[in-house]
């Protein structure tokens, strides 16, 4: 009986999604303004890209994030930087952000409240997140040409968005 009412509700209700949602959180930017998720993601993706001062694979990922960003900030696609360091290093993201020429937003997490909304447990993480919110892909550690698998990705998901219209 309770694998016929089950079978039902899945017939009413369709299949059930099980994937992670990104709610909307409120982070300080490097300069110390308020800004939301949802006033900084992308029409067709958003990328965001865990990271932290002392974390020696995200400072050698993040110039190729960027380069990604400026590949792709034209088709719908935004990057979040959220930096993971905590009150005593603080002082560094600014300066590191500087210093790598970055163009896509950085906000400072500093008691890590998002990174542990998004279930993100090792340093550098990067989650790409589709237009209904749903983390759709998540890469952990960097490793050289680990960018050509992160672009693949974007591809994918893009060319799959524009199927669907």
């Amino acid at each position: 009986m309770l694998k016929l009412n089950i079978l039902i509700l899945l017939l009413i209700y369709g299949p059930l999604s099980f994937s992670q949602s990104v709610r909307d959180f409120t982070l300080q930017n490097i300069d110390g303004e308020l800004k939301t998720y949802h006033e900084l993601k992308g029409e067709e993706l958003t990328i965001i890209d865990l990271w932290a001062s002392w974390c020696k694979p995200c400072l050698k990922s993040m110039p190729k994030i960027n380069v990604l960003y400026k590949e792709y900030q034209n088709k719908g696609v935004e990057v979040i930087g959220i930096n993971t360091d905590g009150p005593r290093s603080i002082s560094k993201v600014k300066p590191i952000v500087k210093v790598l020429n970055l163009s896509y937003t950085n906000l400072t997490d500093i008691n890590n409240t998002v990174m542990k909304d998004l279930e993100v447990a090792s340093l550098p993480t990067l989650l790409i997140i589709n237009s209904e919110n749903n983390i759709v892909y998540r890469h952990e550690g960097f490793s050289s040409g680990g960018e050509i698998a992160i672009k693949n990705k974007i591809n994918e998901l893009l060319l799959n968005s524009e199927l669907k219209q």
